[in-house]
């Protein structure tokens, strides 16, 4: 078996000037939605053996804030694929990966994040879980597939099981939207 955790990148700053778009940091909310989500995965059990991560700077800065909040370092892998990657490309980061790594995080953005969550989990009647990925993936999310494979070039779209999807809000309703 094979565990995937996809965490979207926390709330970024528009208010920063930023010449690109990669450059653009957190923003206070985004700082603690991380944290949060650090101490939920903690909380949750969950480990990692790799994480490959985007090199944006909203998503290292996402990681160093759950580090923070999960208590020990997570030691990424930046690949400059994650970088608003589609749902192609991140498969075949997925396909790529080390079949010695059990549970993997890839860290990155949306819309591809959320496209990749709905093209690996069937669209079932009556699946909660994925009916909420599919109203909105925000920002901080975190999502925990799983597959009943042995090497990540077996990963196909529906078939994995969507297992967990935590929101910074489900977690501290001052980190929903419209909060500052």
């Amino acid at each position: 078996m094979k565990t995937l955790t996809l965490l979207r990148h926390a709330k970024s700053s528009w208010d920063d000037p930023v010449a690109r778009d990669f450059d653009r940091p957190l923003n206070a909310k985004g700082h603690r939605a991380a944290v949060a989500i650090g101490h939920s995965l903690r909380s949750l059990g969950l480990a990692f053996d790799q994480v490959v991560a985007s090199p944006a700077v909203r998503v290292t800065e996402t990681l160093e804030g759950v580090e923070e909040g999960y208590g020990r370092d997570l030691v990424p892998t930046w690949d400059r694929r994650l970088y608003l990657a589609s749902p192609a490309t991140l498969l075949d980061v997925i396909h790529e990966l080390s079949d010695a790594a059990g549970r993997v995080m890839l860290v990155g953005h949306n819309p591809g994040l959320e496209e990749l969550a709905l093209l690996l989990v069937p669209d079932s009647a009556g699946d909660a879980l994925r009916s909420e990925v599919e109203a909105k993936f925000p920002t901080g999310s975190v999502a925990v597939l799983t597959f009943e494979i042995d090497r990540w070039a077996d990963a196909r779209p529906g078939e994995a099981t969507l297992t967990r999807f935590v929101r910074p809000r489900d977690l501290d309703p001052s980190l929903g939207p419209g909060r500052d």
